[in-house]
């Protein structure tokens, strides 16, 4: 009777290691050494509220000040971010999408990528005689993402650049706990007047294919946590960490309890 005990909770055991690797693993689908098209991105627009450096470089270093905003704090329609070296100040789209930029006055960014709208400044300081021979930069400064939930470092994060993958945030924050949910991992989306939420499943790659998986700027990721871990917000923690003990425990007294069986024989 023992014996059949032991070896039922033993094949219980094997059971659950070997269905783990199932629950956690990313990408399980993924053909290896395969080429695959990787689709057009949707490239981050501008938007209101957002906060863009714009650099303005040319031989004639007095022109090229004029649009360079290091300068103290505090000025109408500017926010400063502290650098290594100097108070950067960057151009804030107001809620029509508007930018006030000096010599060219207001300008509509709403909708443009950051390329376009440089392409754009520059065409026009051409126009005007003031930058011939110099180069326009936009870039992103609140390109920022917020990941909560089962990882190990939750947060918000800067990103640079304005392309980024819900995999490169999760890797920022330390990636999953073991007891995040690969399976329930959701973006929470403000497009305008609407709030998308998209679910994803990490074990399979069809993530390359959502909506979600070039993260936007403002992207809350959540990370759902599994029913152990559930579970602790009701357990003493000081006295039962997690449901793997009492399985070790049970096991180990079961072995004890076998030896002593066949000792008495």
């Amino acid at each position: 009777m023992m014996r059949n005990l032991l070896f039922c909770m033993m094949l219980l055991i094997l059971t659950a290691s070997c269905d783990t690797p199932k629950k956690i693993v990313y990408l399980q689908d993924a053909e290896i050494d395969k080429t695959e098209k990787i689709e057009a991105r949707q490239t981050i627009l501008i938007e209101p509220k957002d906060m863009l450096s714009i650099v303005v470089t040319s031989r004639n270093q007095e022109v090229s000040a004029m649009f360079n905003l290091i300068v103290p704090d505090n000025q109408l329609g500017l926010q400063s971010v502290s650098s290594a070296n100097a108070k950067i100040s960057g151009y804030i789209v107001d809620n029509e999408g508007f930018i006030d930029f000096p010599v060219l006055g207001k300008i509509n960014a709403k909708g443009m990528t950051r390329w376009q709208l440089q392409e754009f400044i520059m065409h026009e300081l051409n126009q005007k005689g003031l930058l011939k021979d110099g180069i326009v930069t936009v870039d992103f400064m609140n390109f920022k993402v917020s990941v909560l939930g089962e990882v190990n470092r939750p947060g918000s994060y800067v990103l640079q650049g304005d392309k980024a993958t819900i995999l490169e945030a999760i890797a920022l924050a330390g990636d999953l706990t073991i007891f995040g949910l690969r399976d329930k991992v959701y973006v929470i989306r403000e497009d305008g007047d609407q709030r998308l939420t998209y679910q994803l499943d990490l074990r399979s790659s069809d993530i390359f294919n959502s909506p979600a998986y070039y993260l936007k700027q403002n992207d809350v990721i959540y990370v759902t946590p599994n029913e152990v871990r559930a579970g602790q917000s009701t357990i003493n923690q000081n006295s039962a960490r997690s449901v793997t003990l009492w399985m070790s425990i049970a096991s180990l007294l079961t072995s004890v309890g076998v030896i002593i069986a066949n000792l008495v024989k």
